[in-house]
């Protein structure tokens, strides 16, 4: 029988040659100082209109119930940080849906990781998890030592930034554990004085009903006219918090060519985005993250970039 050493390091090569930069593995079990701050995250509202984080507050906390006989997180992360830059006439896209929709990209890889873990350690359970069930992402990787989680809440890496996507598998295998880092904020509070919208609301707390990103993706309906000018050309998503980030001086262009932009987002104006046809647009961007919000979405951003509101009807 092979040692948890051995199969911990064959699973962290593994991880390395599929392409993900950093693999971190912990224990799994109950969350138990995340229970109060969602409890109190989601009685204060800050989750907007997205009711489906209000579902599975137990499964969200302890992975043994998501899988029977779970035993180690394995943590991973995949750089999306862009060595091109948009127009700078075009409507503002988060890095991140610059290239292909990265669901798609990483529950590959994790298929791959787990048919080699079967193959070459033996008949394991795993379950891979890309934003697809209740798994708190950041807290894992923050616990497997891959990074701390910064005043913005996202999770930062000392070396390489925060413009990296996390992915789990849980296994029912026992691993070597990985230990956490220190948080290097300190006392800088650049994503919190530079926020258009207040939505950092203290260190370490976003209120999501306010982020510019809630607003154009996951609202459903049109959004409030009290945000008018705010949302600095913002069209889809948001980098501002990551972007003066100090630790994303760090960042390194990424090397999935999945992940490489859509000549279409670098290079439209915004009066091509405006006059682009749904047809085209679902042509263009059938698999890419701008499909989330879908055609009326998109049109619904610009519109309210243009006019300080959202369109009539809700979409």
């Amino acid at each position: 029988m092979k040692s948890k050493n051995t199969h911990t390091q064959l699973i962290k090569k593994e991880s390395k040659r599929l392409g993900f930069d950093f693999c971190g593995i912990s224990k799994a079990e109950f969350l138990e100082d995340e229970a109060p701050r969602l409890e109190k995250w989601l009685k204060n509202e800050m989750h907007g209109k997205m009711q489906y984080m209000e579902n599975y507050f137990d499964l969200r906390l302890d992975p043994t119930k998501l899988m029977s006989g779970a035993k180690s997180v394995i943590s991973l992360l995949l750089n999306y940080f862009p060595s091109e830059k948009q127009n700078e006439h075009s409507p503002k896209i988060s890095k991140y849906a610059y290239g292909k929709d990265y669901h798609f990209v990483i529950k590959e890889k994790l298929k791959e990781l787990i048919a080699f873990i079967k193959q070459n350690i033996g008949d394991v359970n795993a379950r891979a998890f890309v934003d697809s069930a209740p798994v708190m992402d950041k807290v894992w990787a923050k616990k497997s030592g891959l990074g701390w989680i910064g005043k913005h809440t996202n999770l930062i890496s000392k070396n390489n930034g925060s413009f990296f996507f996390i992915a789990e598998l849980i296994v029912d295998l026992d691993l070597e554990y990985d230990s956490e880092i220190a948080d290097y904020c300190g006392s800088c509070t650049k994503c919190i004085d530079t926020c258009p919208t207040d939505a950092i609301s203290q260190p370490y707390v976003v209120d999501g009903s306010k982020c510019i990103s809630y607003f154009t993706i996951e609202l459903k309906e049109n959004i409030p006219a009290e945000m008018k000018g705010r949302f600095d050309d913002w069209m889809f998503g948001c980098d501002i918090c990551q972007d003066v980030c100090p630790w994303n001086s760090f960042s390194k262009p990424h090397s999935e060519p999945q992940f490489n932009p859509k000549p279409e987002i670098l290079n439209f104006t915004k009066k091509e985005w405006e006059e682009i046809s749904e047809e085209t647009f679902n042509k263009t961007f059938h698999d890419s993250p701008l499909e989330r919000p879908k055609y009326k979405g998109i049109k619904r951003n610009l519109e309210f970039l243009n006019l300080g509101n959202g369109v009539s009807e809700n979409f």
